[in-house]
């Protein structure tokens, strides 16, 4: 079974966000999505400074399976990549809720407002089949 979080908010594409301090939203895979893809191998970030909108395309995740698109759960402008993926990419199998994130951005408006599409850790533990 995979782990599902209470406190964060997953998109149907299997992304996660947190709200962090102020406008900030971290962003990652589930752990669901993680072993779907297998050994984890490369990640192609969004590019810092890009305003990016809620279910867009931004980037990709190589496993020793397939490559993945990876979208974005919601709209705002990229702010940081977690660069300690590009040395170990794996930290996504290893740790998809922590060390594992992939990107954070700043929202234009409130957390709720931006995250209103998304499913609570019920909503997505039904989705999945947990």
């Amino acid at each position: 079974m995979s782990e599902v979080l209470d406190n964060l908010l997953y998109s149907e594409e299997h992304e996660w966000a947190q709200q962090g301090e102020g406008r900030v939203v971290r962003v990652g895979i589930t752990d669901h999505a993680q072993h779907l893809l297998g050994d984890i191998v490369f990640v192609e970030f969004p590019e810092i400074g890009a305003a990016i909108a809620a279910g867009e395309s931004v980037g990709s995740i190589e496993s020793v399976k397939t490559v993945s698109e990876l979208y974005s759960p919601v709209s705002g402008t990229v702010t940081r990549v977690n660069d300690a993926l590009e040395a170990s990419p794996e930290l996504i199998n290893e740790q998809p809720y922590s060390g594992g994130w992939i990107f954070e951005l700043e929202i234009t408006g409130g957390f709720a407002e931006a995250t209103s599409g998304l499913l609570d850790a019920a909503a997505y533990r039904e989705l999945v089949g947990e």
